[in-house]
């Protein structure tokens, strides 16, 4: 695996657990069942994909960069909303966790190709970097 890939593994693992200890610590706004499914819920724009590789790797990325989290929280705490404040550490912290799995931004050459190596068992190229995860592709003509 890439050097560079474990760094960003690594970062993901932080970021993971310091917006996890600020979601504990800005109160109990959610029950564990609802902080659960905000957690998981930008995920679903994975759906996006049903549109094509490029709007599903836009749509993914959108709610994946650590700004998407990182925003909210900020604001809630900024504004004094904690429940805002909340949700945009659960977000942070999904794509920490997201990140430290080894789950990246989305390339538009399709799911499995991220900033952190092309995902998945067969792929053979987990951790390349992004010339050495696109160049097969070029010489296969897609």
């Amino acid at each position: 695996m890439d050097e560079t890939v474990i760094w960003q593994r690594a970062e993901g693992a932080l970021v993971f657990a310091a917006a996890g200890i600020l979601f504990f610590f800005l109160g109990d706004g959610f029950v564990w069942w609802v902080a659960l499914a905000v957690f998981f819920a930008p995920d679903i724009n994975f759906a996006a994909y049903a549109f094509g590789s490029r709007i599903g790797a836009i749509a993914y990325n959108i709610v994946h960069v650590y700004a998407f989290g990182a925003v909210p929280l900020a604001l809630g705490i900024a504004t004094d909303s904690m429940i805002i404040a909340q949700l945009g550490a659960l977000w942070l912290a999904h794509s920490g966790f997201d990140r430290m799995l080894g789950y990246g931004l989305k390339s538009r050459h399709g799911f499995k190709f991220t900033h952190l190596g092309v995902i998945g068992p067969a792929s053979g190229f987990r951790g390349a970097s992004t010339s050495e995860r696109v160049e097969p592709l070029k010489r296969k003509g897609r």
